[in-house]
């Protein structure tokens, strides 16, 4: 990946990550009693809404290049079948462990809350996964799961600890979206490095 395309995915997610806030945000807020002093206090709420979605976009490129290096050294300890049996397994442990152990063990009282968001990113990985092997190959299908669920976990690990359920909507909504986006985007961004590097070597 040369820095031109680097750039392009950085501002490309920055806008999904903004996007992302300002449509949950604006959501939330509309199911709540808001009240607005005028004109300058909307333009304040979107800019923060914006912001935190920049942000969240930021956190977001830092999993995702953070896995691609995780995923680098384990094609290189792991052979490809093994690797990909220790992709499934820390995603089954990851999905669990938001669903169920930290209820059992943690004591945690948001169950009910933690189960609806481990299906709710389970059913966008998967959508994001068959999507992503339809762009690429089916040997993307693990990978992207294990990127979509187990990396997007640890990543929410942070806001979870909080116990609010609209800041956790507020956060993992273009959390995810950045995630997907990037996943699905990737094998562009590759393919557009080669394609230079090739044509500039000529």
């Amino acid at each position: 990946m040369n820095l031109k395309n680097w750039i392009h995915l950085f501002w490309t997610t920055l806008v999904v990550g903004a996007a992302g806030s300002l449509i949950a945000g604006l959501l939330l807020q509309w199911t709540d009693t808001i009240d607005f002093n005028g004109t300058a206090d909307v333009f304040v709420n979107v800019g923060i809404l914006l912001g935190v979605g920049i942000m969240v976009s930021v956190y977001s490129q830092m999993g995702f290049f953070a896995y691609l290096m995780v995923n680098y050294m384990g094609t290189g300890v792991f052979s490809r079948r093994t690797w990909q049996y220790v992709q499934l397994v820390l995603t089954a442990l990851s999905l669990l462990e938001l669903m169920f152990f930290r209820i059992f063990v943690d004591g945690e009282k948001r169950g009910v809350s933690d189960i609806i968001l481990g299906l709710v990113i389970f059913i966008i990985a998967c959508a994001t996964a068959y999507l992503k092997a339809k762009l690429t190959n089916v040997s993307a299908l693990i990978p992207t799961l294990f990127f979509m669920i187990a990396v997007t976990i640890v990543e929410t690990i942070g806001v979870l600890s909080i116990g609010v359920d609209q800041a956790t909507v507020w956060i993992t909504a273009p959390l995810i979206a950045c995630n997907a986006y990037q996943i699905l985007i990737l094998h562009r961004v590759v393919k557009s490095s080669a394609t230079s590097a090739a044509s500039v070597s000529q």
